[in-house]
């Protein structure tokens, strides 16, 4: 498959992505950037594609990857945000 075939079956399936991304994301900004990024992703790993495979599972499998990993990430943010909240004592006024 041409790198012209790919980003166009690409494209043609993207209209899917948002729907998709707003029920992960219960966000209409985030969907947006979540939708940007799985495209991104998409079109980075294009050979890991196999042609006649289901396009649409490809995308929405990255788009649900993308969305675990962001969520994960920022669930580990909190905790260390929260430890250094607790270890920090705020200075005395005098």
């Amino acid at each position: 498959m041409s790198t012209q075939e790919f980003n166009s079956l690409v494209l043609n399936n993207a209209d899917g992505l948002k729907p998709f991304a707003i029920t992960l994301t219960k966000d209409s900004e985030v969907a947006k950037d979540l939708c940007q990024e799985t495209l991104c992703k998409a079109f980075t790993y294009r050979d890991k594609y196999e042609p006649g495979t289901n396009i649409k599972a490809w995308l929405f499998t990255i788009m649900r990857n993308i969305f675990i990993n962001d969520y994960r990430r920022n669930g580990r943010k909190k905790i260390v945000m929260d430890v250094v909240k607790s270890s920090v004592t705020p200075y005395a006024l005098s």
